[in-house]
Formats: structure tokens, sequence, C-alpha cells
């Protein structure tokens, strides 16, 4: 097959030129990095990159394909996170068209043009890396040879987390749109849906719970339930202000509530915190964590661009994990009431599952 040109374009002027090997047009968002070495199925589709490029800095993508991607009887995708790919586009290395894998059914690429989201190959992601670390995660446009290469740049219309663009809701992109079902059991949870990764309905319903997923702005506060779980999501958690008022609620009682990356940092704004933008996230499978008063530390997948200020977590509100890479905040908790939250996938796919205990902890509560 042909290969055909393709341009990443920065906000701030800089261009790298490679080859596109997924859909031939345009797309434009925010430029994030992971530096995962696994898991791009699982990346692509997790929702919490919705509105993103995402740059993987590992050299080499696709040499294990794509898997089937049917929903299961339980209802979920089993080998992604979601239904669809949410990244805008994504950017990488090196390309291997050829794939070897049981699971895998077809390319990397066959699967980016089914969906219509550009890749661009032949990026030195190094220097691309190094480049957003410096200066902060910033927009960017992916330009293909024959489509809109005339007409390269930056556009007003970049959807960035930065300025107007940034204050959409990209929860409400992402959520479901009804009351949905899952599992069988004596204890019942509410997920709140900010944009739910599988594996952790997957995580609750393999441990005997029934869930019941509800929209982002979903008023579950009348419903009977054992345990509340907030789950993960994009963008700014601070424009889920019908969210953050249910959760304050829920918060004035003693049911037990779990929050993961985005249901962290809902959890603490409900509480009286605040939050922040980080200069480029935290996106990757090998993320050092503390768990705070100890000396335990864990291995952990994380996909955020947001954090908690632990500073302003009001009384009876205390840090429950700290990164062990820059200090942030990665978990909050409450000194009296079953009220956690980690800024961290516990239920991470694929890999690591150091923290998955935390799901035990948590339906031991209910």
């Amino acid at each position: 097959m042909e290969r055909k040109k393709a341009i990443l374009s920065l906000g701030n002027g800089r261009t790298f030129e490679g080859w596109s090997f997924g859909y031939d047009g345009p797309a434009d968002g925010e430029v994030v990095f992971s530096t995962s070495m696994v898991g791009y199925p699982e990346s692509l589709t997790d929702p919490s990159f919705e509105g993103q490029l995402l740059c993987v800095s590992y050299p080499l993508v696709g040499n294990y394909g794509i898997p089937d991607m049917a929903v299961g009887p339980d209802g979920l995708v089993s080998g992604a996170e979601s239904e669809r790919i949410h990244v805008r586009g994504l950017v990488i290395a090196d390309y291997s068209e050829n794939y070897s894998h049981y699971d895998a059914v077809k390319s990397l690429g066959d699967w980016l043009r089914e969906q219509r989201v550009p890749g661009i190959c032949g990026i030195d992601t190094r220097a691309l890396t190094r480049l957003i670390r410096e200066e902060g995660a910033m927009p960017g446009r992916i330009d293909v040879e024959g489509d809109s290469f005339a007409t390269l740049g930056m556009t007003s219309h970049c959807h960035s987390e930065d300025g107007e663009a940034g204050r959409r809701n990209l929860v409400e992109a992402v959520s479901c749109r009804e009351v949905l079902r899952y599992g069988t059991g004596s204890k019942r949870v509410v997920l709140v849906d900010c944009g739910v990764k599988h594996n952790i309905l997957r995580c609750l319903i393999g441990r005997g719970i029934e869930v019941v997923r509800v929209p982002w702005d979903y008023d579950f506060t009348g419903m009977d339930y054992d345990g509340l779980f907030l789950s993960n999501g994009p963008g700014d958690p601070a424009v889920c202000t019908e969210t953050i008022g249910h959760i304050r609620t829920a918060l004035t009682g003693d049911r037990p509530v779990f929050g993961v990356c985005l249901g962290s940092q809902l959890m603490a704004l409900a509480a009286g915190a605040k939050t922040f933008k980080l200069p480029y996230g935290h996106r990757s499978h090998n993320q050092p964590v503390r768990l705070v008063g100890t000396d335990r530390c864990f291995i952990t997948s994380q996909n955020h661009g947001y954090a908690v200020d632990p500073a302003t977590l009001p009384p009876g509100w205390e840090p429950y994990f700290v990164n062990l890479n820059d200090g942030t905040n990665e978990g909050i908790r409450h000194r009296e009431k079953p009220f956690f939250a980690t800024q961290f996938h516990p239920e991470a796919a694929g890999g690591p599952v150091d923290t998955e205990f935390l799901f035990d902890e948590f339906i031991s509560l209910l």
C-alpha cells in the first residue's frame, strides 16, 4: 500500500513530518504522551483520552494487532476499555503492519481506518515527548497528504484542554445515555459513568456485585444502593457541576464511596477541596506511588491531566497516596467515614494489577 505523507503541527509552531498509517484525514486535539510499553488497544479505547492526540513513546506499536472488539454476553468488550476509539489521533515512531498474536483479527492501521482516526508514524517520539515535558501539553493537528495538506497549521477549533475548547464537557460526550445494569449479587453498587473503563465494571461484576451504571449527571441520591463508585473520565472535573452536587449529597451519609481518577477529583471537589491542571499529566503503566504514612510503594497505571491540591482538603480528609516522581496527590480518604479515592487505576489493563486489592477493600465495606 502506498504511504502518504503526514505532518503533526503543534501550537508552538513546531512540526514533525512522518507517514500516515491510519485514516487519511485531519484531526486536532491536545497532544499528550504515554510511556506504556503494551496495551495500545486499551489506551485507544480509554474514554479518558477523549479529544486528544496520543503520542506513544514506546518505539514499536502494532506488532500484536487488534483483538476482536465484539460485545460479550456481559455487555462489555473483552479486548478493550469501551466500544470505540476515543483518541482523535495516534502518533508513534515505528508502525508494524505485520502483526502476530493468537487473539488478533486485524492490524492497527485497518482498525484506525475503520473508525476514521488518523495515525502518523516515522515521528521522533522521544523528541516530541521531551518537548511536551518541557513546555507542557499543547494543542496540535495531524494533516495527511491529499486532504488538508495545503492548509497546515493550527486552527481555532483545536480540541485542547486549554482555552474555550478545554471548557467543553468531555464527560458528557463519553458517558452512557441511560441507566444500565450488570451482574447479580446481594450487594448493589451505583456507578456514576464519567467515561468508565470496562475493566472497572469487570472488577466489580467479577466480585459478585450488581452494578447499576448511571449517566454522569443522573440524580442517584434517592436510589437504593449499598455503595457508590465514581468512575474515571476526561477533561476538567470542575465542569461536572451536577455530578459534584450529587456526590456532595452522598457524602453527608455513610454509605461507602470509591472514586478512581476523575472520580477522585470529583470527590475532592464535592468535599470542598480544589483541583489544578498538571503541566503534561500522568499517562503510563509504570507510575510509582506510596501509601501515605507507610513505606509501602506500588507501581500503577495512570491517565489524567488534573490533580487534587492536598493543601485544600477540608478537616476530616487526608491524602491517601502520593506520586513518587513529582510528589502530587494520588488519592484521598476520609478519616472516619468509608470514603476513599485513587488518582491511579487499580483496575489497570493491560496492567499492572498491584493495587486491584482496593476493590476488595471497597466491597468489604458494603
